[in-house]
């Protein structure tokens, strides 16, 4: 197995537009950012796994069939309880607005899935919504210590949702607590200031960097992404897109870059240098533009063959 994601899976409520009485319109589109990036990975040639929980419910189903139509495998899956839901409105410019409602999602416990689905990969991927709650916290951060023992690399995606936390200080506790165990971290700018204490790219990523993370990325929306690697630090220029919705563009960069990593002969990031980083990067800001371009998140991922130039296809 190339990527293991692990956290939340859930129906996406989209705002898709509106009545002509001003009511809005929604799509239950499938989602949750360790979801998406496991089938993001998958439809740009990675093997992945999901581990997760899902409601015992349609919407469950539903989530499980379009995992497996993406190539993910879906043994870590266990059902019981109501489907999380995220309710995400969209602006005129393209950026959202979540608001949960909680279900099985935090409710996953280290009994119900198979360690073997992490000990097997390359990457062990999370995020930190599945460390708003008990049991799915401590399950969460078991799995990441897990991977650990095994020498599996941990990617972690800490996608700050207000609402989620009680505060945002504990937010801080939380999101700050795994960081000594990632290899790659994966961030936006509005979270660097939160997770490092510094909102400059080059500070900010030069005190991950002290905590032993290996690669660090912080997106930047139209401008690209910033990395640190081994002490070297660069930008790689985004791709110009008529956005129609940016729910999973992130999601889509991090599947991205996994998928490339793990296709290193050398190993994901022995003897990685910076050029050879920058082609990942701006092979991933053409996924994450590609993403935008289109409504939904899964729905709206590309698949190699769309990466391609037309020249090629």
């Amino acid at each position: 197995m190339d990527i293991t994601a692990i956290g939340e899976i859930l129906i996406d409520m989209t705002q898709t537009g509106a009545t002509a009485e001003g009511i809005p319109l929604f799509a239950a589109n499938p989602g949750g950012a360790p979801a998406n990036v496991a089938v993001a990975a998958a439809r740009l040639g990675a093997s992945a796994a999901m581990i997760g929980k899902t409601g015992d419910d349609g919407l469950g189903s539903y989530l499980r069939r379009v995992l497996r139509e993406n190539g993910v495998d879906t043994a870590g899956l266990s059902a019981g309880g109501t489907t999380t839901l995220a309710l995400v409105s969209v602006s005129p410019d393209g950026e959202r607005d979540f608001r949960f409602l909680r279900g099985a999602d935090r409710a996953l416990r280290e009994e119900e899935f198979p360690l073997s689905l992490i000990e097997s990969a390359k990457f062990l991927h999370f995020g930190s919504v599945s460390l708003t709650a008990s049991p799915a916290r401590e399950t969460t951060l078991s799995a990441v210590q897990a991977a650990r023992r095994q020498g599996v690399l941990v990617s972690y995606d800490p996608n700050y949702r207000a609402s989620l936390w009680t505060s945002r200080e504990e937010a801080e506790e939380w999101i700050r607590r795994p960081l000594p165990l990632v290899d790659v971290l994966k961030l936006s700018q509005e979270e660097l200031e939160l997770v490092s204490g510094s909102g400059g790219l080059e500070a900010g990523t030069a005190a991950l960097a002290d905590l032993g993370i290996r690669l660090v990325l912080v997106t930047l929306g139209g401008r690209g992404a910033f990395y640190r690697l081994e002490g070297r630090t660069g930008q790689v220029p985004g791709v110009p897109a008529r956005v129609a919705d940016t729910n999973g563009a992130g999601d889509t960069f991090q599947g991205a870059v996994l998928s490339c990593l793990c296709r290193r002969s050398a190993g994901p990031l022995e003897g990685l240098d910076a050029a050879e980083l920058e082609e990942i990067l701006a092979f991933a800001n053409r996924a994450a533009a590609w993403t935008c371009s289109r409504p939904g998140a899964i729905p709206a991922m590309p698949c190699l063959e769309d990466l391609r130039p037309a020249a090629d296809r």
